[in-house]
């Protein structure tokens, strides 16, 4: 294992940004994989962690096929995570909507072409990623429409689903965007948590990337054969709003099969207790995503099913 410094950032007013990138292996950059880019993705941080200690393991014991190198950056934006924000904290802006990023921009541009100059050079790109809603998954992997996406090989890292999303506007500055734009296979990586540590789907995701190393030739390593995954079209989904704002009373788990009229949640009044609206199922499905914060603000998004087809 080689630790080096893949971006550094000096500071007139605080400690310089140190961005620390783990090496494995030496020769063709084969695979990279980008933890926490969000000052709250702790378990993204935690999974990374986790993958650097077996990476770790699995070099001492020669696991890591010859010509073969892998990075592991568990961190972009600590800065941020060391005061408890989700953004950078001078400007509350997200490094990852600043790719490729701009040598002479802001802050966070700057930031953003220090790792991309760095990370954009290898096949495989693996990204332990956020939703920009607060809620649980179902884990899976989700991939860019690009027209260079390649859905059989995200199939590959066992996960029950792959879901693929055609991109808007603000997409085109993601990490998983450009890596794909860079003529990388880039991929993002969900598990069940975000500001919390889940260490069941944290091992999981571990699982996922080293049983999709070892697929692509770059590890040699015995693991289980994971999922069959299905791949599904983000837009296909349904999203269920709440038709009230309050306090929010969860009645349903990512992975729970649902009929339609299936009661999913609860909106409680915040002063006097009483349930002012039930969320329905409607459809027959099962729950990809659900809402996780206590208060919900009307008409916002508190469940994602996947509608079953029949035949």
């Amino acid at each position: 294992m080689r630790k080096t410094e893949i971006y550094t950032m000096g500071s007139p007013y605080r400690e310089d940004l140190r961005i620390t990138g783990y090496t494995f292996g030496h020769g063709k950059k084969a695979a990279c994989i980008v933890g926490s880019i969000r000052g709250n993705e702790i378990q993204q941080l935690y999974i990374c962690s986790q993958l650097i200690r077996k990476l770790k393991e699995l070099e001492a014991a020669h696991a890591i096929a010859p010509d073969q190198e892998i990075l592991v950056v568990p961190s972009v934006n600590h800065s941020a995570m060391n005061i408890g924000k989700r953004f950078w904290p001078v400007d509350n802006t997200d490094i990852n909507r600043m790719f490729p990023g701009y040598d002479l921009g802001e802050t966070t541009q700057r930031i953003a072409a220090g790792v991309f100059d760095t990370v954009k050079e290898y096949d495989y790109g693996i990204q332990f990623a956020s939703f920009y809603m607060p809620g649980d998954f179902i884990p899976h992997v989700r991939m860019m429409d690009t027209g260079r996406q390649n859905a059989s090989l995200a199939g590959l890292f066992g996960l029950p689903y792959v879901v693929v999303r055609r991109p808007r506007p603000i997409d085109t500055t993601t990490l998983n965007y450009n890596w794909q734009i860079w003529d990388t296979n880039a991929f993002s990586v969900y598990t069940t948590e975000t500001e919390f540590i889940d260490e069941r789907s944290a091992r999981q995701g571990v699982s996922a990337v080293l049983r999709f190393l070892t697929r692509m030739g770059i590890l040699r390593y015995s693991c289980h054969n994971g999922y069959i995954s299905t791949v599904i079209e983000e837009e296909k989904m349904v999203s269920v709003r709440a038709e009230a704002g309050g306090i929010y009373r969860k009645l349903c788990s990512p992975g729970d099969e649902v009929r339609e009229g299936t009661p999913l949640a609860e909106i409680v009044h915040p002063y006097e207790g009483n349930v002012v609206s039930t969320v329905f199922s409607p459809t027959e499905g099962i729950v990809f995503f659900t809402h996780k914060k206590p208060l919900v603000t009307e008409h916002a998004v508190v469940c994602k099913v996947i509608r079953r087809i029949h035949a």
